[in-house]
């Protein structure tokens, strides 16, 4: 087998000093370039969260001044139970709601102030009532809770008749005799949760 000639050796010695460092160099240079553009992709992604957030913190000034305007409008708080605590609030709905059947000519049996949810804001006060009274009646507390300030809502109603059947008794000479019957005007019962909004923190 004839020897290379020292031109191709040295060929093949100059390849090999020349291909090391560009292979050792490339192995350097190919993840220092993948660094390079992720660092690249997180800035500009962290720049265009600045620039958000920069927009953001522009606005909080009108949105103070916006936040504190309503708060200030008499209007916006008309809707709203104005009381210290949700207890005294719901004290409030309590009346109103007692106020509004009396106003119907119905009767209020019995009031009851459900516990609140502290996790609610604006806090809400619930109350559970039965009231009784005639059809018109019980409507014209439907309507006048529908047309109530602060807003009421009614959560839950259930409605029964009041009247009882005649029933067959014996007077002292042991005959048979109808005994008239009860609420014969033919009343009925009405239950319901009624709920509204307590201003948070009690502002007045």
């Amino acid at each position: 087998m004839p020897n290379p000639s020292p031109r191709i050796f040295c060929a093949l010695v100059w390849m090999l000093v020349v291909m090391v460092p560009l292979t050792l160099l490339a192995g350097i240079m190919i993840p220092w370039a993948n660094k390079l553009a992720s660092l690249d992709q997180r800035i500009a992604t962290s720049e265009e969260q600045l620039t958000r957030y920069r927009r953001l913190v522009q606005t909080l000034p009108s949105l103070n001044a916006e936040l504190e305007r309503v708060r200030k409008n008499e209007a916006f708080k008309e809707f709203y139970f104005k009381a210290p605590t949700p207890s005294l609030a719901g004290a409030q709905l309590q009346s109103q709601v007692q106020e509004i059947v009396v106003a119907a000519k119905g009767r209020l049996v019995s009031t009851q102030l459900l516990p609140e949810d502290k996790n609610q804001d604006p806090p809400i006060v619930r109350v559970r009532t039965q009231i009784q009274g005639t059809t018109e009646a019980l409507l014209d507390v439907l309507l006048q809770l529908e047309q109530a300030r602060p807003f009421l809502f009614v959560e839950q109603i259930s409605v029964r008749s009041s009247a009882r059947p005649q029933l067959p008794t014996q007077n002292a000479n042991g005959r048979i005799m109808r005994r008239a019957p009860t609420n014969p005007a033919g009343e009925l019962t009405v239950r319901l949760d009624i709920f509204g909004f307590a201003l948070a923190g009690g502002d007045t």
